[in-house]
């Protein structure tokens, strides 16, 4: 049973672009992961990986910044850590001495304690042996990627994931949020809310990346215009030839239609250049 509706995301992470792109065959052996993003007016985030992410990521993270919400387990100063975190310790996964160090001196983070099969429903995904293993891989990649986030003379390094364990036998799962998406998810830092419904309507890729960035941009019942060139740059960040530019044309228009499907409303204003308006909240 999916039980969960939305997901309050770090807005940086979302609007970054291209964090999470479209993978073509042999992307994650050639491609490297080396963003820098300028965000807002004094802040960078730069972000390095041995690996690019790609879709399946980026469901997985809607998947587990959504659990963390309701669900997730606060894990801060030690001496102020409430019951359940600090059981955490003595849980299942033994944490290394790194991960009981976070919980002295680091910033706050939130802990995310379940199932591998719990994931991917919560992403749109059946519950299959091979999907469950590609959610394990997908996670495993969140967590090999660093993050430095620069404002003013001060710098900040983290994973994306600040610890990580999983038991393929119990399919059990043990996340930990980096400190960053921790403050979205807390409402100390701006967030943006990722409508998981809708996600799990979207059926391509392509209309899959363009929705957590239109999510990251236009706020519930808000609007905004774009054309069709800049959306498929939240999907292909490189630049194309004619022909791949024509093509990308065809499956950005496609996932329009799929996220109009999905709720947004959505109005033509000229060719190829669309007014997007998302639903309001629920009341």
């Amino acid at each position: 049973m999916v039980d969960l509706s939305y997901a309050l995301h770090d807005r940086a992470h979302v609007l970054c672009p291209g964090l999470f792109r479209s993978l073509a065959p042999g992307d994650r052996k050639r491609l490297k992961l080396d963003i820098i993003y300028n965000y807002g007016q004094d802040e960078r985030l730069e972000f390095g990986g041995k690996e690019p992410l790609g879709v399946l990521e980026m469901r997985v993270l809607q998947g587990i910044v959504a659990m963390a919400g309701p669900e997730g387990l606060l894990l801060e100063n030690e001496d102020e850590a409430s019951p359940g975190a600090r059981q955490l310790m003595l849980s299942l996964f033994e944490p290394s001495n790194a991960i009981i160090q976070a919980a002295k001196d680091r910033p706050t983070s939130l802990i995310v304690r379940d199932s591998l099969r719990r994931l991917a429903r919560e992403i749109g995904l059946v519950e299959s042996g091979n999907n469950l293993r590609n959610i394990r891989q997908a996670v495993e990649r969140l967590f090999g990627v660093t993050v430095m986030v620069r404002k003013g003379g001060r710098s900040e390094g983290f994973r994306l994931l600040s610890s990580y364990a999983s038991d393929e036998e119990t399919g059990d799962l043990f996340v930990a949020l980096s400190p960053r998406i921790a403050s979205a998810i807390l409402g100390r830092i701006p967030h943006a809310r990722i409508d998981l419904i809708e996600a799990r309507a979207l059926e391509s890729d392509p209309a899959r990346l363009i929705h957590q960035r239109l999510s990251g941009w236009v706020d519930p019942g808000k609007g905004a215009e774009v054309g069709v060139d800049k959306l498929a740059e939240y999907v292909w960040p490189e630049e194309a030839t004619e022909a791949q530019a024509r093509w990308r044309r065809t499956k950005v228009r496609k996932a329009v239609a799929e996220i109009g499907a999905a709720g947004w409303r959505i109005e033509e204003l000229r060719k190829d250049f669309w007014r997007f308006t998302r639903p309001r909240l629920p009341r």
